[in-house]
C-alpha cells in the first residue's frame, strides 16, 4: 500500500512541475548571466548596436533583471514566444522598453529561469 502511495504522489509531484512551464502574462523571469558573448534566445541587440548608442558594449546591465510576461505569442510551428519588460518600469540599455524571447530555448538553455 505503501508503495501506490509513493507512486502516486510521485507522479502528480511530476504532473505538477510540468504543467508550470506554460507561460501566462504576469509571470516573472530573472535573465541569467550567458557563459557565452551573446544571448541567442533573447532578442536585445547587437553589441555594435550598443556601441553605436553611447553604451558600454556587455550584457552585463541585464544580468539577474526580474523581468516580467507582458505578452505570450504561439506561431504556427508551436514556438511560444513572450514579450518582456522590466518589474521596475526602466529600459533595457536605456531604450528598450520591450524585448522578445523563445520562452522554450531560453529557459532549456539556461539564459532566463522562473522566479520562485
Amino acid at each position: 500500500m505503501k508503495k501506490i502511495f509513493f507512486t502516486l504522489l510521485f507522479f502528480g509531484c511530476c504532473f505538477l512541475i510540468s504543467a508550470q512551464t506554460e507561460p501566462k502574462v504576469g509571470d516573472e523571469l530573472i535573465i541569467e548571466a550567458q557563459d557565452g558573448p551573446t544571448y541567442h534566445h533573447i532578442k536585445f541587440p547587437k553589441l555594435n548596436i550598443l556601441v553605436k548608442r553611447g553604451k558600454v558594449a556587455n550584457y552585463k546591465s541585464v544580468h539577474g533583471n526580474v523581468v516580467i510576461i507582458d505578452d505570450v505569442i504561439t506561431d504556427k510551428d508551436n514556438n511560444t514566444y513572450v514579450v518582456l519588460k522590466k518589474k521596475d518600469g526602466s529600459k533595457f540599455f536605456g531604450f528598450l522598453t520591450k524585448v522578445k524571447a523563445n520562452y522554450e530555448k531560453s529557459i532549456a538553455s539556461g539564459e532566463m529561469v522562473v522566479k520562485s
